[in-house]
């Protein structure tokens, strides 16, 4: 991955410095390359009307970026869970949830190292692609036909720091996505929509649950409970599950979305102790009218694996991540599903970084806290489908989507 350009404004000076990683694969086999890149610079920071290696359209970029790219956990982590019991006082199966963590813990390096931690950043590398599925009665008579488009690669940038301070940025062919936390608001910028703000409190990114953050993975399973023992990827498990409360779901909702339900779960290793899968789905409905409303239910699982001990801490080094989006409409007619991947890698981790304040994780001035949706983009006006019904649902606003993210 490149982390430096040349300076063309003064042929000898010193290279710049790239604010997030680009991948060799991003650019196009040209002699001319870097006259390329000096326009994509020069121009809006957020989207480049340059073209890169790009096999998918803007309407398709825009739908990987706007699931995958920044989405959140369900609900706020607290930095330092306090413990008024025992592992043996809890119900059965919050006992085990508990000493399967504290197993995870050691495993991850132990309480003393991850204690240690103060701050990170990572650098790593994606590849989206996205699948599109038939809709209608096609879809009912299980006669499921999907497309599988070309990926797109990009690279990302993620720094956080304690208590709930995170930012990210992450570029994807011709577009950038900033997204962050001050301890007190989550927002999200991207090309298509200003700055906006998540409903209710600030929640941790979930890039930092996949194998990343282990101490933000701890705090996050601390109360959850053991529901078994899978076996996922060949690899025997202990299945942990946590669900949203109520009250953070009411937080999130609005006038017109209902999140109905949030659920996450995390396998972890018998043989290791790490976390190898990691799945969140949600449930909400939409109200298009008075009588009128559409479910969408939204399914991530990520594999993660690679994980290589970096000063004493295992830090998972590559994954991949699937997205499932169902819609149901009232008819069958109204039915769709698509599916978006993600193979990630990490290629740079640090801990501890000096000089990393406060005003690296201030959200962006035209920020709007008083959105009525959380994260609230269009789902690209237009993706290609092989039906006229498929065409007419890719139109649809899924403040759903967003509203999780």
């Amino acid at each position: 991955m490149r982390t430096l350009c040349p300076n063309f404004d003064r042929e000898y000076g010193l290279d710049t410095v790239l604010e997030v990683p680009i991948p060799e694969e991003m650019f196009p086999p040209t002699n001319n390359k870097w006259t390329h890149f000096k326009s994509w610079l020069k121009l809006n920071p957020l989207r480049s009307p340059i073209t890169f290696s790009s096999s998918l359209g803007n309407s398709q970029i825009q739908l990987l970026l706007g699931v995958i790219a920044a989405p959140l956990i369900p609900l706020p982590i607290p930095s330092d869970p306090k413990h008024s019991k025992s592992v043996v006082e809890h119900p059965i199966d919050s006992s085990m949830a508990k000493y399967i963590i504290h197993q995870y813990i050691a495993a991850a390096g132990g309480d003393h190292a991850l204690n240690s931690i103060d701050s990170m950043y990572a650098i790593g590398k994606v590849k989206m692609v996205a699948s599109e599925f038939t809709v209608g009665m096609e879809f009912s008579g299980n006669k499921q036909k999907g497309k599988k488009h070309g990926g797109e690669v990009g690279g990302f940038v993620l720094w956080s720091k304690k208590p709930d301070l995170w930012c990210l940025e992450l570029v994807v062919s011709c577009f950038k996505i900033n997204a962050g936390s001050d301890g007190k608001v989550a927002w999200r910028q991207t090309p298509w929509h200003s700055s906006h703000a998540s409903r209710g409190p600030p929640r941790p990114l979930r890039r930092s649950l996949q194998g990343l953050d282990p101490r933000l993975i701890a705090n996050l399973f601390t109360n959850s409970i053991f529901i078994g023992e899978r076996t996922v990827n060949g690899e025997d498990c202990f299945a942990l599950n946590l669900q949203a409360d109520p009250t953070t779901l009411e937080a999130r909702s609005s006038s017109n979305i209902e999140i109905i339900q949030h659920t996450v779960e995390g396998y972890f290793s018998q043989r290791s102790g790490l976390l190898v899968h990691l799945i969140d789905s949600y449930l909400l409905k939409i109200k298009h009218s008075k009588n009128d409303s559409i479910v969408w239910e939204t399914t991530m699982e990520s594999t993660i694996q690679d994980y290589r001990p970096i000063d004493g801490i295992n830090i998972a080094h590559s994954g991949k991540t699937s997205v499932s989006l169902f819609r149901f409409g009232e008819t069958t007619d109204k039915h769709s599903r698509t599916r978006l991947e993600e193979v990630w890698s990490i290629e740079e981790v640090d801990f501890n970084i000096k000089g990393l304040t406060m005003d690296c994780f201030l959200p962006p001035s035209d920020i709007n806290k008083e959105d009525d949706s959380s994260f609230p983009a269009t789902v690209p006006k237009r993706i290609k489908s092989a039906t006229k019904a498929r065409n007419k649902l890719s139109k649809t606003k899924v403040v759903a989507v967003d509203d999780y993210l």
